[in-house]
């Protein structure tokens, strides 16, 4: 029987370009779903995610949703 596990999203806006950045933290960005400035995504938040997130903490900013929890 599977567990019920609360996931957390989160909303992830690229607030910087990534002109002048490296090859690697380009590729997070295009990874994460981003590419443009003030481009927005909703991701759930896995241990994938935040791994990206922290490689690219200075280009982007992170919200949580806090009342669209589900359950799966």
């Amino acid at each position: 029987m599977a567990k019920n596990t609360v996931k957390k999203k989160v909303i992830i806006t690229q607030l910087k370009s990534t002109i002048s950045q490296t090859l690697r933290q380009k590729r997070t960005i295009t990874a994460l779903g981003l590419g443009k400035i003030n481009r927005s995504v909703q991701k759930v938040l896995s241990p994938e995610i935040q791994g990206m997130i922290n490689k690219v903490n200075h280009l982007v900013e992170v919200k949580n949703v806090e009342k669209w929890n589900y359950i799966l």
